[in-house]
């Protein structure tokens, strides 16, 4: 399993909090890359509910890891 950020940008917009097998759903549904399907699969699963990506991919980047102001914009 590898995630890239193109990749798990694709899940920003699932309906968080969600199982492992909503997620897939939602992905299919919304027509994310295979790659993203693949991945999801492979997540070891005992029935979790993940809150948002990071709990799938702890080093998804946040807004604080991006160095701009906001209130620039």
């Amino acid at each position: 399993m590898y995630w890239t950020l193109e990749l798990a940008s694709k899940l920003e917009d699932a309906p968080w909090p969600a199982t492992k097998d909503e997620l897939i759903d939602y992905a299919v549904r919304s027509g994310a890359p295979l790659e993203v399907i693949e991945n999801l699969q492979e997540i070891e699963d005992e029935g979790e509910v993940y809150e948002s990506i990071e709990d799938i991919w702890p080093d998804y980047p946040s807004k604080d890891d991006f160095f701009f102001n906001e209130e620039e914009y």
